[in-house]
């Protein structure tokens, strides 16, 4: 894992976006409600969000506004790509090497975003970003990594505590394993060793008087 991500905080915001493209475009085609999964530069220099949707909301979105499908979730019958130029939001947390866990919009303008960052520098970049930007922000929650030095090792804490708040453990599942993978820095492969390490020495601790 890269040390960029040694002390990781997990952080809810809701932010007065009135630059939401996404959320216009929707509510032109009668759309009230937004909940993105993830978001993720494009090479086109655009940002593409994953957007979960019921499979009758999906037919109302023009053909020429859909990016793809989603695929290897399990909703991805009602989940796509939905490619915009991106707003000050979305862009901000893509370069402050976050990565989005889900954005979903409340009221008027306002969106709810939960979010993973590198460290808590990150997280003040970004706020202050958003400030500058002209949007109302109000941190609702804010939760750092604590190792504990217990049962498992650093990089084993570090990798379950940003799984379990990423959704890797939610049904269905808000993030896969190549996904998370990506995120990190480290490979699929990479990631299933260190994460089967970790769950034998958590079995180990929960059955250690059956196999000592």
């Amino acid at each position: 894992m890269r040390d960029l991500w040694r002390q990781p905080y997990y952080v809810v915001l809701d932010i007065e976006n009135k630059q939401c493209r996404i959320v216009k475009r929707l509510a032109s085609i009668g759309l009230k409600h937004l909940k993105v999964a993830d978001i993720r530069s494009s090479s086109k220099g655009s940002v593409k969000h994953l957007l979960e949707l019921d499979p009758e909301e999906v037919k109302k979105i023009p053909s020429e506004l859909k990016v793809a499908r989603a695929r290897g979730r399990r909703e991805s019958k009602s989940s796509i790509w939905f490619e915009s130029e991106g707003c000050d939001v979305c862009n901000t947390i893509l370069s402050c090497d976050a990565f989005l866990v889900s954005g979903k919009s409340i009221e008027g303008s306002n969106i709810l975003y939960n979010f993973m960052v590198p460290r808590f520098e990150a997280f003040k970049q970004i706020v202050s970003a958003m400030e500058k930007a002209g949007h109302k922000v109000t941190v609702l929650k804010m939760g750092k990594f604590e190792l504990t030095r217990g049962i498992l090792t650093e990089k084993q804490e570090r990798i379950f505590w940003l799984a379990l708040k990423g959704g890797f453990f939610d049904y269905p599942r808000k993030i896969g394993t190549s996904e998370l993978a990506l995120k990190l820095g480290i490979s699929p492969s990479t990631l299933s060793e260190i994460a089967r390490r970790g769950t034998r020495r958590l079995l180990e601790h929960y059955f250690r008087n059956e196999t000592s």
